[in-house]
């Protein structure tokens, strides 16, 4: 297998392990949801989980990797802003938790970058 064929394989097992552990331990994801976000922050917990679940299914299949690597590629645009309210709340906590919620922030932009490569190499593929 290679490089190009294991990259969408990996991006989708990140995503599925992220979105089993919205439902293995919700609470630490509740308090990520910013609170200008209507409704209940459990139920956004949920709707991300089995939206990172769906990505995952997604990038799995070579029929829908390019759709879902563009729908991952903007979900993690999207989830943005809980990063930033995380490395708010968390500013006054020990150093390795302040240095983890602060390292999440750029985090974000590989794997933007990793999701829109799996978009192009699968539009070669089609």
């Amino acid at each position: 297998m290679s490089r190009s064929e294991r990259s969408p394989l990996l991006l989708a097992g990140l995503l599925a392990t992220a979105g089993v552990a919205h439902f293995v331990s919700p609470r630490q994801f509740d308090a990520l949801v910013p609170r200008s976000l209507p409704g209940s922050p459990r139920t956004w917990t949920r709707a991300s989980g089995v939206a990172e679940l769906a990505l995952a299914a997604g990038l799995a299949l070579p029929r829908t990797r390019r759709t879902a690597a563009l729908a991952a590629a903007a979900f993690f645009v999207g989830v943005f802003p809980a990063n930033v309210k995380m490395a708010v709340d968390w500013r006054h906590r020990p150093t390795p938790q302040k240095a983890a919620a602060l390292g999440r922030l750029p985090l974000q932009v590989p794997l933007v970058l990793w999701a829109r490569g799996v978009a192009r190499n699968a539009e070669g593929r089609s």
